[in-house]
């Protein structure tokens, strides 16, 4: 299987990205923006990726979509929402963060992380050290976020993280993220980032994409 074949392969059978499985339309609009902030924040500690996502359909599904709704709910409705979602362990801990950084967006971004870009002056690195001012979200995190927002933030293309890039080199792809930058069209970077994510995260499928 050439280069090509493979790029292919990993869009069609791995290429739905974290915000799409959360039911997140992402667009550069406050909503969507804010509730990829809130997957973020989700994913951002030791627990499995489809959990994480079960829980932000779990608190969007609750209504809790924008940083005032967040903010104005009850602690408790967000410890429910995440345990529907069997977030435990980190129930009341992410429930308390959830709150706290919608005061976050609210008071330093006016509800919009739109403002948060602004402030960076959409310089990739100053995007990352603000994002790591929100509770909860460190270094890990904000590579979740910006593998996802280079979607609609352009300035963060090509975004392929250090454990994505490996996970690219053991398949014979380009390792780096210019190289793989060169695979896809821009829409479908975000796409091809979260496919060699889910790929490292299988337990078979680097060995079967290897072999095929």
């Amino acid at each position: 299987m050439n280069t090509q074949e493979l790029t292919s392969r990993l869009l069609r059978e791995y290429g739905t990205t974290y915000a799409d499985e959360a039911g997140i339309p992402l667009r550069d609009t406050p909503a969507p923006l804010y509730q990829l902030l809130v997957l973020t924040v989700l994913c951002s500690i030791r627990i499995k990726a489809d959990i994480a996502t079960a829980a932000a359909r779990e608190i969007f599904g609750a209504g809790l979509r924008t940083p005032r709704a967040m903010a104005d709910s009850r602690w408790q409705a967000r410890v429910d929402a995440l345990g529907r979602a069997h977030y435990v362990r980190y129930d009341e801990s992410t429930a308390t963060a959830l709150g706290e950084g919608a005061a976050l967006v609210l008071d330093r971004w006016k509800g919009d992380l739109r403002n948060l870009r602004a402030e960076a002056h959409r310089e990739p690195s100053a995007v990352r050290e603000l994002l790591q001012e929100v509770p909860r979200i460190g270094p890990v995190g904000v590579d979740i976020f910006c593998r996802e927002a280079q979607q609609v933030w352009p300035e963060l293309r090509p975004f392929f993280d250090g454990r994505t890039c490996e996970t690219a080199a053991s398949l014979g792809l380009p390792h780096t993220p210019n190289g793989l930058g060169r695979l896809v069209e821009p829409k479908d970077l975000a796409r091809l980032a979260a496919a060699l994510v889910r790929v490292r995260l299988s337990k078979d499928a680097v060995s079967e994409l290897r072999a095929a």
